[in-house]
Formats: C-alpha cells, sequence, structure tokens
C-alpha cells in the first residue's frame, strides 16, 4: 500500500519530483526520462508508467531554464520511437511462435490472421492514435508486431506518433505549464490530462457495449 501511495504522490506531484531530480542528478535527469519513456512505450510490461504528465511536467520545467527544450524534446522523441519500435519487434518475434500453438484456445493462428489484416487496414490510424491512449500505447506497436504490419509502413507511422505526443505535450507543458493559474493548480491538471487521455478509450467502450 505504501507503494501506492508513493507512485500516486509521484504522478500528482510530478513538477515537485522532477524539481527534486534536477537538483539531485542534473544533466542525468536527461538519461532517466528516456528510460522511463522508452520502456513506457517499449514494454508490454510497464504500462503504468507516467506518458501525458510526464511530458508536460518535463516541457513546463525546461520553460524554466532547468532542462534544455529543444534537447529535452529530441531525446523524449527518440525514446518514444525506440519504443515503439522495440515494442513492435518483440511483438513480431515473439508472437508468431506463441500463436501458432495448435493447443492455444484463444492464441491461435487464425486471430493472428486478423490482426495482420486490421493493421493492414487501419493500422497506420492506430498507431497514430494509440499513442494519446495511457495503456493501448504500451500494446498498440506489439499487436502491430504480432499482426506482422509491414515494418516501412510502421516505421513512419511510429515516426508521426512520436513526434505528435511528444512534441504536443512537452509544447504544450513548455507555453502552458508555468502560467500562474495552471502552477499553482497543477495537480488538477495532471488530472485533467489523465481524464482526457482515457475519455476516448472509455467513450469507444461503452458504444461497443452498446452495440453489443
Amino acid at each position: 500500500m505504501d507503494l501506492l501511495l508513493a507512485f500516486v504522490d509521484i504522478i500528482l506531484h510530478l513538477d515537485r519530483h522532477l524539481a527534486a531530480l534536477i537538483a539531485d542528478y542534473g544533466v542525468w535527469i536527461y538519461a532517466i526520462l528516456f528510460l522511463i519513456v522508452f520502456c513506457e512505450t517499449g514494454l508490454v510490461v510497464t504500462p503504468f508508467l507516467p506518458g501525458d504528465s510526464l511530458l508536460f511536467a518535463t516541457g513546463a520545467l525546461a520553460a524554466t531554464g532547468a532542462m534544455d527544450p529543444v534537447l529535452l524534446g529530441g531525446l523524449l522523441i527518440l525514446a518514444s520511437f525506440t519504443g515503439d519500435n522495440t515494442n513492435y519487434w518483440i511483438g513480431r518475434v515473439v508472437g508468431p511462435k506463441v500463436f501458432s500453438r495448435p493447443e492455444s484456445r484463444f492464441l491461435n493462428r487464425k486471430h493472428l490472421d486478423q490482426t495482420h489484416r486490421f493493421y493492414e487496414r487501419h493500422g497506420g490510424k492506430a498507431v497514430i492514435l494509440a499513442r494519446f491512449f495511457p495503456i493501448i500505447r504500451t500494446f498498440a506497436p506489439f499487436v502491430a508486431g504480432v499482426g506482422t504490419m509491414l515494418y516501412p509502413r510502421f516505421l513512419a507511422f511510429s515516426l508521426v506518433g512520436g513526434v505528435a505526443w511528444v512534441g504536443g505535450l512537452v509544447g504544450g507543458g513548455y507555453f502552458f505549464g508555468n502560467i500562474p493559474i495552471v502552477k499553482q493548480n497543477f495537480t488538477l491538471v495532471v488530472f485533467g490530462i489523465i481524464f482526457l487521455s482515457l475519455m476516448p478509450a472509455v467513450v469507444g467502450f461503452l458504444r461497443h457495449r452498446r452495440g453489443a
């Protein structure tokens, strides 16, 4: 329980914790942020790591001069891009081996072929939009790899999605994060970012339930 409360505190007060990390680690903060974003997008076992709120908070701190905004943005785009592609290749290498087991009831070749057809038809849009949905962005590249989406196509959409996601949120934090009302209510802003990120997934789920 203590660990969970500590994690929630970090999420809700990212600005304070990041400022403390900068003071403690100096330029190593760039490596720490790179690793967090890489793991959140590149490893299917770490979808709980902060993404949207972290990018916004780093942008706000960069605006104060604590970090170089150009270096920060470039490294985080690289982290999201390499993480996405690592996740894709994990799915592509591991997925077919798992799905080829004939005794598996759910993980079968038919499901793999359906995934492949889905990504060939809608894959580009799915890869880009998934960037803006927590948890979904962690699994989307893995599923694209499992479905053997054409890699050049995935590569292009992954880059566009990464630039839009990192650029939009870091830029938003840089230009708006230090406005007095935002700075004074940063916890509420974080809640708002999380809420807006989850809303499309919730609406989609409710529509699916109603259709079913």
